[in-house]
This record gives C-alpha cells, structure tokens and sequence, in this order.
C-alpha cells in the first residue's frame, strides 16, 4: 500500500505492507514499526496474523528505508510525528496498537507520549532506555559500514541455526538478516545508513519524558539472550510504563528467531 505522507521534507510516499488483505481503516488498526537497517519484510508473520483476525494492518517502511522515499529523517521525534502523520494519511478512524522492534520502540514510545489519544497500545521488542550505541560500532559503522552489519547480526541471533526457521524449512537467519541490512545501505549513495540507524538510538533523549506521557498498557516482549538491549536494561521501561514483561527464548532479532513466541506475546498483548 502506497501513501502521501507529511512529513519535515513534505509529502512524500510511504509503503506499508497490509498483511496479505485490504487495509480497512474502520477495523483497529496494528502498526509495525522496525528497527535499525529494517523494512516492513521482518513482520510479515505478525503482520499476516493480525491481518487475518480481524485488524488492519501497516507494517511501514520508514523514510530512506525499503520502498518508502528518503531522505532518511534525523530524530527519533521526527519519526514519530511522521508515523501519527502516517495514520492520518491512511484515515486510521481508532487509535492503534503500534509494535516497535529497536529503534522501532523508541519512535513508538514517543508516538504515544506526543499524541496519546492516537494510541490504545503499545508493544516493544528488544526494547531499552537508553539505547545507547558503543564507540566502537559507531566508529565502524562509519569506516566500515558492511563490517558493522556483521558485527550486529553475530550479537543480534543468538544460535547458528534457529528451529523451527522461518518462515520456512531452510531458511537461514543469519543469511537474510545480513543481506536485507547491505540491502538497506545500499539504498542511497548520499547516507550512511547505518551510521544515521544507530546515531538516532544512540542521541535520544527524551525517553524518561515520554514514558511520564504515556496513557495506554504496555507490554515488554524481551529476548532472553539479548546482548544488543539486555533483559536488565529493560527495567526502567518496564517500572516506568507499568508495563506486563514477556520473555522469549531469543536473541534480538527475536520475531525471526522466535517467531511462534513473538506471536503469543503479541496475541497477549492485544487481548488486555
């Protein structure tokens, strides 16, 4: 689904995956937002789901990333406006559920502080705040960009060889994951993406204020061998939020590597 979205450089066009069924903008509506390096592509079991059990779905392909057109903006706060701008575009008539990844929870965190009456949920996974980002892989990301994508994906999957894979027999996580991120780089010939990915993590600040913002439940979904946002960095968010925690037997690319287990933390989270 192609929409005109306003955003900071004005109107441009945004993609959003619906999950295999029309978008109906009268249905309650789950919003996908995805991390760092990312498209719409890393929802599709969770997105197809929803689709098909009776909510709308718009798993987004952000600025400069995937088929949406850049440039890529430059805070987690303009993201945030562009996605309520996002609902706006497509007539959204409830407010949503928005379901972050990474940096996809920190734009919907501050979502749902900047415009509460916008959203009736909210879900994060591999969620932390602060999400700070090591010299070391910011200064490689910026020397090295495809070496930084390896260093990520070897901290983001926490096995060789996820079972059951998905989405199907003799798919490798790894491999995907890898190749959908050097996709993503090579984007534009202008933008470092990766670096401008993980700066926007490293530099938001405004986390502590929003959470005092937020009005709807939140649920936490955690990778239980996350090394790039850790259980225990979850713990303010968590307090904070009043927030139902779910633990996952996964690393940070938890809905690729732990799909079943993502999907019931979800289903959970929908249900309250």
């Amino acid at each position: 689904m192609k929409l005109q979205v306003n955003g900071p450089h004005g109107p441009k066009q945004a993609y959003a995956y619906t999950g295999g069924k029309p978008f109906d903008p009268t249905l309650p509506c789950v919003v996908f937002i995805h991390g760092a390096m990312h498209d719409h592509s890393g929802w599709t079991l969770l997105a197809r789901w929803c689709a098909h059990h009776g909510f709308s779905v718009l798993a987004v392909n952000q600025p400069g990333h995937g088929r949406s057109v850049g440039p890529p903006l430059p805070s987690v706060e303009a993201l945030a406006d562009w996605t309520l701008a996002l609902l706006a575009a497509a007539g959204v008539q409830h407010p949503a559920t928005l379901v972050g990844h990474s940096m996809g929870t920190l734009i919907a965190l501050e979502a749902a502080a900047r415009a509460p009456e916008r959203v009736a949920r909210l879900v994060l996974l591999g969620t932390a705040y602060p999400m700070k980002v090591s010299d070391a892989l910011l200064s490689t990301a910026r020397e090295a960009p495809l070496r930084a994508i390896d260093m990520v994906n070897a901290l983001s999957i926490s096995t060789p060889a996820s079972k059951p894979s998905y989405p199907g027999p003799g798919m490798w996580v790894h491999g995907s994951n890898r190749a959908l991120m050097r996709n993503q780089q090579a984007l534009s010939a202008e933008v470092n993406l990766f670096e401008h990915d993980f700066k926007l993590c490293d530099s938001y600040g405004g986390g502590a204020a929003a959470m005092a913002k937020v009005q709807c439940p939140t649920t936490l979904i955690t990778g239980t061998r996350d090394q790039m946002t850790p259980p225990k960095a979850t713990q303010q968010l968590a307090a904070a939020l009043k927030a139902k925690v779910v633990m996952v037997p996964a690393g940070h690319l938890m809905p690729a590597e732990a799909p079943d287990a993502v999907l019931a933390g979800l289903r959970g989270a929908l249900a309250m």
